[in-house]
């Protein structure tokens, strides 16, 4: 059956969702900020800015008007920058009816306080709404274009997160489910500041053998912080763990690997972030990764490296020489 949906945020990934939900038969409406892109949007059916040369599904609506786009919806999908996800969601509570499902594709934790974006919808729509997170290996351009793709979808009730598989899988995109709300939200935000490790490494020539190494690190590290907020191993195993972290480590389709990249020439943060012109997540994600390692005494190198460029303007290549300097120790630590 037909779900008639919202999805607010008409980025590259939001618009990539709501095409591609609207081609699985859903009535679905796109709402960005923006009057003058939605139009255009309409107008072209293409996101020019996002999204060039993709034609976007002929049955998805458009707005820029929030309240038309939540006027008679039976969900939402949200998929606005991790530090714009608050406000949304208490935009949402005012307007949107009683029993509307949640779901969000945004990959951070909440600015200020290193939150889960679950724990976030708790707050403002209190712990009986029905909600889920759609995560994975991804890239908007890819899903937009129809290649191949498989997400996970983790939900706070195993009917509802099978219920937004269903809406989102054919023959061309799988989705997974998962009960693992802490593992999916987790491996989200934190393959952001590995990429962006990722990026400075291969910025400054220093091989494959070290962008596999900080890869697999960064897994470890993902891993220890994992067991201590209740994530299970085989979900940060999975594609909503190891397998974005490898896409985003490795494709320069990724923003935080170019923004790595860019750090890596000698750029300064806002130089960087500038190239980019979209949000960087991982730049979002570092100060509450860095916090959690310090609140849980865990050992995050490569999180405390990272930190260390963006938030004190340690160079580049100072950071990845205090990586391989470290004392060397077994590898299950």
């Amino acid at each position: 059956m037909a779900t008639d949906i919202a999805v607010l945020g008409a980025g590259s990934w939001g618009t990539a969702l709501a095409s591609h939900l609207a081609g699985n038969g859903h009535n679905v409406t796109l709402w960005g900020r923006s009057a003058v892109s939605i139009d255009a949007m309409k107008a072209s059916r293409e996101n020019a800015q996002y999204l060039p040369g993709i034609q976007l599904s002929q049955s998805l609506q458009y707005t820029h008007l929030l309240e038309d786009a939540l006027t008679g919806v039976s969900d939402v999908l949200v998929s606005v920058p991790s530090h714009s996800f608050r406000p949304m969601i208490e935009k949402i509570a005012d307007q949107r009816e009683a029993d509307c499902g949640v779901i969000w594709a945004c990959k951070g934790l909440e600015s200020g306080t290193g939150r889960f974006l679950s724990q976030v919808v708790d707050d403002v729509l209190g712990d009986q709404s029905r909600y889920a997170v759609v995560s994975g290996p991804t890239f908007a351009t890819e899903l937009a274009a129809a290649l191949p793709t498989a997400i996970t979808v983790a939900s706070n009730t195993g009917q509802y997160g099978h219920q937004v598989g269903d809406w989102l899988h054919n023959d061309r995109f799988r989705a997974y489910t998962t009960d693992d709300l802490s593992g999916v939200q987790l491996g989200g935000a934190l393959k952001n500041i590995y990429a962006i490790a990722a990026g400075i490494s291969d910025g400054l020539r220093f091989g494959a053998n070290a962008r596999v190494a900080l890869i697999t690190r960064g897994l470890a590290e993902l891993t220890r912080l994992g067991e201590k907020l209740g994530a299970r191993t085989d979900t940060l195993m999975g594609l909503s763990g190891m397998g974005d972290l490898v896409l985003t480590c490795t494709d320069d389709q990724s923003r935080n690997r170019r923004f790595g990249l860019a750090l890596a020439e000698g750029l300064s943060v806002d130089d960087a972030r500038a190239r980019i012109g979209q949000s960087v997540e991982g730049i979002n994600a570092i100060r509450a990764a860095h916090d959690l390692g310090v609140q849980y005494n865990i050992e995050l190198p490569i999180v405390e490296q990272v930190f260390e460029v963006i938030e004190n303007g340690r160079s580049a290549s100072t950071a990845v020489e205090a990586l391989l300097s470290r004392a060397r120790k077994s590898e299950s630590r």
